[in-house]
């Protein structure tokens, strides 16, 4: 299993439209095959800054995802609204203390 961080920045008028995006689309990318989870995250102090993380139980599932139908679609629709170049990090957990 890994985690996927993505982190966007939008123009602060079309985030309602990427959180109406995101709200539609979530439950289909989590059903994706091997995602066990996905959360969005918004920045406290730059509401222009979203983060979101998934995990995966496999890289290529991940790849699968990325080349699906529904990611190509939903990125379409979403990169249009960046404000700055989206990063990407794929990580390994190594400790969590609950």
């Amino acid at each position: 299993m890994f985690i996927r961080i993505v982190k966007l920045s939008f123009h602060q008028k079309h985030i309602p439209t990427f959180l109406s995006i995101f709200e539609e689309k979530k439950e289909c990318i989590r059903a994706s095959k091997g995602c066990t989870l996905l959360e969005l995250y918004q920045d406290k102090n730059n509401p222009d800054l979203f983060f979101t993380y998934s995990y995966w139980k496999e890289e290529s599932d991940l790849e699968d995802y990325r080349n699906s139908d529904l990611f190509k679609t939903v990125w379409a629709k979403t990169k249009v609204f960046f404000n700055d170049k989206p990063l990407a990090w794929s990580v390994d957990k190594k400790i969590s203390v609950h």
